[in-house]
């Protein structure tokens, strides 16, 4: 070969090399910029949640577009719930089954009965059916996928949560169609087996999901990324919160007293679920004792909107928004108190080893 072409040649090629490297480097510029931007909202914590609420009630037109997609954003939280699940912990957890049982039997059985049972000797089905069904269904679904990271936040036990939590939500497609027919009837449009198979569908497809991705990315890359990780969680409960709060600031206008009353009530039985699980768990301690109050007062109304696509009366969907007052609010409102009991249950302990 001529010494002329093999220059050409060799200088087409280093030209080459070099525009790859260049579009490799800005591919990874490209990308860098939302994976710091997720990386900052994730580190926001508590405080991007509330930001969130008060957006959304802001912009209500944003709400009205985002409402259709309830059902997917749910099942995507769904999906990166399952991805944050520790198995190991989760596993290390269930030798101890006894106080995971009792916690899944109360939150799972006993809440929708108490609370539906008070719910329908009321008379409230009578006074306000489109209410009534909105405490019920919050009675009947499982904790929320978000209270194992609540609880951290506040210093209580995440793991007792997280296996309960999982528990609650394996029995949701058999006990929440069950307890939705005896306390709702024909009142609820979808049938007690739609209901149950859609719930079905959902959380198996998002546990598939979920534990799938967190098997072929491995643990370590995902606690690598855990601030990104929180971050698109973040993004996707926008779609969510946004969509629900879509008529608070209209119906605030229209009708401020009914309004406040709504959140005065969401508020109301979110403390009632927390203070007699709490009372009830005494005997196992103080600090499990708050952290199965905590678990069992943090219903995934979202779920229940997924699982009816959405095809819920308006006040129904007014309710479940001022829901997720309390519970984002909580390890805010809680978290001095937890410590201070934990701390005097740790302290009596020591002085009663001494």
């Amino acid at each position: 070969m001529p010494p002329l072409l093999v220059e050409t040649n060799f200088t087409q090629d280093t030209r080459l090399d070099h525009e790859k490297f260049r579009f490799t480097v800005l591919g990874r510029q490209v990308l860098r910029a939302p994976v710091a931007v997720l990386s900052w909202l994730g580190r926001q914590g508590p405080r991007a949640v509330a930001a969130l609420i008060v957006i959304s009630i802001a912009l209500p037109p944003v709400g009205a577009a985002l409402k259709p997609f309830v059902t997917e954003a749910v099942f995507l939280l769904l999906c990166i719930a399952f991805v944050q699940v520790d198995t190991g912990v989760l596993r290390s957890h269930l030798t101890r089954p006894k106080l995971v049982l009792a916690l899944t039997i109360w939150t799972s059985v006993l809440i929708p009965i108490l609370f539906g049972a008070t719910y329908l000797m009321s008379g409230l089905k009578e006074q306000s059916l489109d209410l009534y069904l909105a405490l019920v269904l919050q009675a009947v679904t499982s904790p929320l996928m978000a209270a194992p990271a609540l609880a951290a936040l506040i210093g209580l036990d995440e793991t007792l949560v997280l296996c309960s939590m999982v528990a609650s939500t394996v029995l949701l497609p058999f006990t929440a169609p069950l307890f939705a027919s005896a306390f709702i009837g024909p009142a609820l449009t979808l049938s007690p087996l739609a209901l149950a198979l859609k719930l079905f569908a959902i959380l198996a497809g998002a546990a598939l999901i979920g534990f799938g991705l967190r098997r072929i990315v491995g643990i370590l890359a995902i606690n690598r990324n855990i601030d990104p990780i929180n971050g698109l969680n973040i993004v996707v409960l926008f779609i969510f919160v946004a969509a629900v709060m879509e008529g608070v600031a209209a119906r605030f206008v229209a009708t401020p007293i009914t309004t406040i009353a709504l959140l005065a009530l969401a508020f109301v039985v979110f403390i009632a679920m927390l203070l007699l699980t709490t009372l009830v768990f005494t005997l196992a301690g103080w600090e499990s004792a708050l952290t199965a109050g905590l678990m069992s007062s943090q219903r995934n109304v979202g779920l229940m909107l997924a699982a009816t696509a959405g095809d819920l009366p308006d006040l129904t969907w007014l309710y479940f928004a001022f829901c997720y007052f309390p519970m984002y609010l909580s390890p805010l409102l809680l978290q001095p108190l937890v410590r201070r009991t934990i701390s005097r249950q740790r302290s009596g302990a020591h002085d009663r080893g001494r």
